[in-house]
């Protein structure tokens, strides 16, 4: 979104929604400050945008007058004889031929030997060495085997807590624990892309974590007032924060933790990150009173 965009949003407080043509519409998935979402065709997100609202009726409503005439969505949309007319003319199987009879061609390479191993960037912020089974480092599954004792609740969560909560997949804003990361490691904010591409590099996707905009975490009371957002409690001191630093400090402190959660826990699409995420941070066990089944597998 353009900066100008957002801050009028937050100033005005504005219902921001967005109308997509994928296959999910969870809060926050198109960008944090589009709080609600919904599915479309492709040819009815066009037909959104041109209305520039949802409080439209997209069939009747006028989407512009031309010449002095109303045009509506019917006079814009294409039959398929018009359709099958321009695929006819555009769509050629030598175009296919072209790109994939080479892909499949057998052939000899000799080139220089490939390494069978991947030559692993140190500052890649895309694709990184993880480390799940190393033997030391913070994060580090298998220097820090599970105990299940003293733990502390990293998050009290309530029912329909979705892997889009866990680990979202819209864009990363400068101010969030993955923008300043990315930032840290000299990428520009135009660069920054979506959470779902960095997936590949757990110095991101662990930042990640429970970084849904739209995330209610009950331990996250600020003078008696219930706050949303990606935010944690660090006890015992009480200190209400960003879930990362909250994460990172008890990563630290080699704080073994814990997740209270509701019903259906971890619907919607299946992720890794969303089991992942939780594991890295130190979440030893989560306790809920349902999980989705694909989820609990991850788990």
């Amino acid at each position: 979104l353009d900066p100008r965009i957002q801050q009028e949003i937050v100033e005005r407080d504005l219902y921001a929604t967005a109308v997509l043509s994928g296959n999910r519409n969870f809060d926050g998935r198109i960008h944090p400050q589009a709080k609600q979402a919904f599915l479309a065709s492709p040819p009815l997100v066009v037909a959104y945008a041109l209305a520039g609202t949802v409080r439209f009726d997209i069939e009747q409503d006028v989407l512009a007058v031309v010449d002095g005439r109303e045009i509506r969505l019917k006079d814009l949309w294409p039959a398929d004889e018009e359709i099958d007319a321009i695929v006819d003319q555009a769509v050629k199987p030598a175009q296919f031929r072209a790109v994939y009879e080479p892909m499949f061609a057998i052939r000899k390479d000799d080139g220089d030997k490939a390494s069978p191993q991947y030559a692993w960037r140190p500052q890649s912020t895309y694709i990184r060495r993880p480390p799940y089974w190393d033997t030391e480092g913070v994060g580090a599954l298998a220097a820090f085997p599970r105990t299940l004792r003293n733990m502390r609740p990293l998050a009290l969560l309530p029912d329909n807590i979705t892997t889009d909560h866990l680990s979202p997949s819209n864009a990363i804003l400068a101010d969030s624990a993955a923008g300043e990361y990315l930032a840290r490691m000299g990428l520009p904010e135009e660069d920054f892309n979506s959470y779902a591409t960095h997936r590949g590099d757990h110095l991101t996707a662990m930042r990640a974590t429970f970084a849904n905009p739209q995330l209610v975490n009950e331990m996250a009371v600020i003078d008696g007032v219930q706050h949303k957002g990606s935010l944690a409690r660090i006890e015992p001191e009480g200190r209400v924060v960003r879930m990362w630093e909250a994460m990172e400090t008890y990563l630290n402190r080699r704080q073994p933790l814990i997740i209270i959660a509701g019903a259906d826990y971890g619907q919607g699409s299946s992720r890794d990150w969303a089991a992942k995420g939780v594991r890295l941070a130190g979440v030893e066990a989560v306790v809920a009173e349902g999980f989705e089944r694909i989820h609990r597998t991850n788990l």
